[in-house]
């Protein structure tokens, strides 16, 4: 049986899939940061992907848990994070990593009062 290790990697499709796997990485860190923020509050969590479920009478506490779980995680400088990190790993394997990308205007405080911040 052939198990590909002699195959070339193939960059172009390494370079497509990384973006989409980063962001599902960090949907999924914010899951499992809200499961734990329910759990310290006693409330019921489940979730499959990017769906959370729990009790009805526990619906607002676990919106308040949500969206101060996602403050939390995108409030770090995440790509910047990432970028030091390849930096680091890669060094002398890899000339340079593109610089990250200006930072927009957005006001993460805004997830607190928006109506459809999670759906």
């Amino acid at each position: 049986m052939r198990n590909g290790d002699d195959l070339p990697v193939m960059k172009r499709r390494q370079r497509s899939a990384f973006p989409p796997n980063y962001v599902h990485s960090l949907d999924s860190t914010h899951m499992m940061m809200t499961a734990l923020g329910c759990h310290d509050k006693d409330i019921t969590f489940a979730g499959v992907h990017d769906s959370f479920w729990t009790h009805a009478g526990s619906v607002n506490t676990m919106n308040e848990i949500l969206r101060h779980k996602f403050y939390e995680l995108h409030s770090q400088p995440l790509l910047n994070n990432l970028r030091e990190e390849f930096l680091e790993k890669y060094k002398g394997k890899v000339e340079s990593f593109e610089p990250v990308p200006p930072q927009g205007d957005f006001d993460l405080q805004e997830i607190y009062e928006a109506v459809y911040f999670f759906n």
